[in-house]
């Protein structure tokens, strides 16, 4: 089973959507926005999750498009 999970991560110049477990990536995208965007088409498509890094690697965001582990109190 293929995980939801994706994370958009520094690929030489540019930006990449990798699988979370994969040791490839899935896209190459020229700025770090394109490559949230392409990361969250996929997520909403199949319920996951995106996680933003920086450039120096640590996380910076995370965003739930599915079920949600900690949903927000109403």
């Amino acid at each position: 089973m293929r995980s939801s999970n994706l994370h958009v991560v520094p690929h030489g110049s540019d930006w990449a959507v990798r699988r979370e477990g994969a040791s490839r990536v899935s896209s190459t995208h020229g700025t770090q926005g394109a490559a949230e965007s392409a990361a969250r088409r996929v997520a909403i498509r199949e319920g996951g999750e995106t996680f933003t890094h920086r450039p120096t690697g640590p996380i910076r965001d995370r965003n739930s498009y599915g079920n949600d582990p900690f949903p927000p109190r109403g």
